[in-house]
């Protein structure tokens, strides 16, 4: 029972993170900088996570930046442009993050769902034995 829960304790924490990394990408989709990496006024590095199950069960669950983490975007008028008229604006997708926060969301429950399922065995086994003795 204990594994079961532990195992869907590593699935309720890597939800966490994909909700973590939406909820940024989301807050930050409007950011914009320069295109130039030597400049301080980089646009903000989309993120995405990345799972991995784990040898003993469960799943480990990272955070990292997107490759390309930024695009270029047509704004002349900004004072990021370079000589070009082209800025950074992040490689975030709306529509792509809300669905990978739902997906978390699902995920979140489902793992929520397993541990009220193991302690409501756990305690049902516990019953029974305490009635045979």
């Amino acid at each position: 029972m204990m594994k079961a829960i532990n195992t869907a304790l590593t699935g309720l924490s890597a939800a966490s993170k994909s909700i973590e990394a939406g909820a940024n990408n989301i807050a930050n989709i409007s950011s914009a900088g320069s295109l130039t990496p030597e400049s301080n006024n980089q646009p903000y590095n989309t993120q995405i996570v990345t799972k991995q199950a784990n040898k003993a069960g469960g799943v480990s669950a990272n955070i990292t930046t997107k490759n390309p983490a930024f695009i270029p975007a047509y704004s002349p008028d900004s004072p990021f442009a370079d000589e070009n008229g082209n800025i950074g604006v992040p490689n975030t997708d709306l529509a792509e993050e809300a669905i990978k926060i739902k997906l978390a969301e699902l995920s979140y429950k489902a793992n929520l769902s397993v541990i009220k399922t193991a302690t409501e065995l756990q305690e049902e086994l516990l019953k029974s034995v305490d009635k045979k003795a």
